[in-house]
């Protein structure tokens, strides 16, 4: 494992500290807690997967009043899924959450699966996000490992290593199923998250407060800012897109993402192909839209998690729809008419500035 490793196991001392914890400092009263709901705990560990809990209670409120339960969930149309994520960010949850619906519906006669190892199956729900929703839903003795989680068993027990590595992540497994306390496990499960999210966060840790400092070997050794080991640097890419912003009758032309990569399913402005230097012809080519005049507008820069996206939009304006009627693929969406739309974030703040601007 790298380093002095303190084993606390054998008298559940690791779990003992944790429960007592959290009885008193713990966080009781989120949105999603105090119920075994499966389909609501489901929800809420999925937005807050890579999320954190300010941003998503919103999210979730609004969620749960449009879709209350599984069955509105998988009836509804994925278009409107995505429309409340809107914002949200990792638009493949979205549509994942939507095809896990239907998975239950059409494969567990609409009864969420109570084991962890079944709901894994389900789409866009791996080992750690399976567990905590077996644990909170149904009792069941399962192990997670979140960044949360692997951040507290790295520092109290002195695990070197990047924690995205095979092996280090193997033997971070290994551990958390060895702590798992023979009762009280949801409990458990929530105090490990809490743990992590409230007092041993990735910068600033509260070790003064933790009740791991006793036992801690990041804080004995003084490895705190250390522990865990960062993911190894790699220089981040930037690419540059154009997109045509094409407006005709106050109107903007907006086109479906392939389901796969960024934004998939989202409705997106039309992205120019590189060699393409007469923005105007080429809508014209493309979607039989005669331009009157073209002009660009201010460039954005977006951050996702692996590249940064700078996006030059140009502006095209259209004589009219003409023969280009809204499709499956195809939508012309009122620029006073965004706040409904499931856009990516970047399109959404393009489109708001022009429609903000025109008189």
């Amino acid at each position: 494992m790298g380093g002095t490793t303190r084993r606390t196991t054998t008298d559940g001392d690791f779990a003992t500290r944790l429960i007592a914890w959290h009885h008193g400092h713990g966080r009781h009263d989120l949105p999603w807690q105090n119920t075994r709901d499966p389909y609501r705990i489901w929800l809420s560990e999925i937005m807050l997967q890579q999320t954190q809990v300010d941003t998503v209670i919103p999210y979730y409120a609004r969620f749960l009043a449009r879709f209350p339960d599984l069955a509105s969930l998988a009836a509804a149309p994925v278009d409107d899924v995505l429309a409340l994520w809107s914002g949200l960010g990792y638009y493949a949850r979205a549509r994942n959450l939507h095809r896990a619906a239907q998975a239950v519906m059409t494969r567990h006669g609409g009864e969420f699966p109570r084991h962890a190892a079944t709901i894994a199956e389900l789409p866009g729900v791996g080992r750690s996000t399976a567990a905590a929703i077996a644990a909170f839903a149904f009792g069941e003795r399962a192990a997670i490992l979140d960044g949360n989680v692997k951040r507290v068993l790295c520092r109290v027990f002195g695990i070197a290593g990047f924690p995205g590595e095979r092996a280090v992540e193997q033997r971070l497994w290994a551990l958390a199923e060895e702590l798992l306390p023979p009762t009280g496990i949801g409990t458990y499960i929530q105090a490990q998250m809490d743990l992590g999210a409230t007092l041993c966060t990735r910068g600033k840790p509260a070790c003064g407060r933790c009740p791991m400092a006793q036992i801690c070997v990041a804080l004995r050794d003084d490895r705190v800012a250390e522990l865990p080991a960062a993911r190894p640097k790699k220089a981040v890419p930037q690419r540059h897109v154009r997109v045509a912003v094409i407006v005709a009758d106050g109107g903007v032309l907006l086109e479906r993402r392939p389901p796969s990569g960024i934004w998939g399913g989202l409705l997106a402005l039309p992205e120019i192909p590189d060699g393409e230097a007469d923005a105007a012809r080429w809508v014209a080519t493309r979607y039989g839209l005669a331009a009157q005049a073209t002009r660009p507008l201010p460039p954005l820069n977006h951050a996702f998690t692996h590249f940064r996206l700078e996006i030059t939009p140009l502006l095209v304006e259209a004589d009219g729809h003409g023969h280009m009627a809204a499709d499956a693929d195809h939508r012309w969406l009122a620029l006073d008419s965004l706040a409904d739309a499931g856009l990516p974030t970047p399109v959404r703040r393009i489109l708001a500035e022009l429609a903000a601007a025109r008189p």
